[in-house]
């Protein structure tokens, strides 16, 4: 089984939540998976991992977090065409155009998605939990 990542920004602590949850899933499906908060890993060293699980909540207008994961992403898309990537997040607001966006930019660079992004609206519950762990076992097997 490869290694995977899961990486992610969280403000209020629901995308944590959702991290540990998609970390559980990846390792439950016997997945080698690590978990960083973006400003723990460096777009190249996120790029070694062969499956990545990236976390965002959707901040201000529908967009990804702008002062660290944004930076952090426009970096690490570069790097990710083939790649099995998972992409999941919070929000509070909105209809979820910021993950609509995050999909078709991780589409353009020729990401292999497992799925479209999960999102989950507030403090995910225990069946949004239940999700980010089917999302994790989805990555592992992709």
């Amino acid at each position: 089984m490869s290694k995977a990542a899961v990486i992610y920004w969280s403000g209020t602590g629901n995308t944590e939540k959702m991290a540990n949850a998609v970390l559980e899933g990846l390792r439950a499906a016997g997945a080698e998976a690590e978990l960083f908060t973006v400003d723990k890993i460096a777009p190249a060293e996120a790029a070694g991992y062969e499956r990545l699980a990236l976390g965002c909540p959707s901040m201000g207008d529908e967009v990804l977090e702008e002062s660290e994961f944004e930076p952090f992403f426009a970096e690490l898309e570069k790097k990710i065409a083939g790649k099995p990537i998972a992409l999941f997040g919070s929000y509070g607001w909105g209809d979820g155009e910021w993950m609509r966006s995050w999909n078709a930019r991780c589409g353009d660079r020729g990401a292999a998605l497992v799925t479209e992004g999960l999102i989950v609206n507030e403090t995910p519950d225990d069946a949004a939990l239940a999700d980010c762990r089917d999302l994790g076992k989805k990555l592992a097997e992709a």
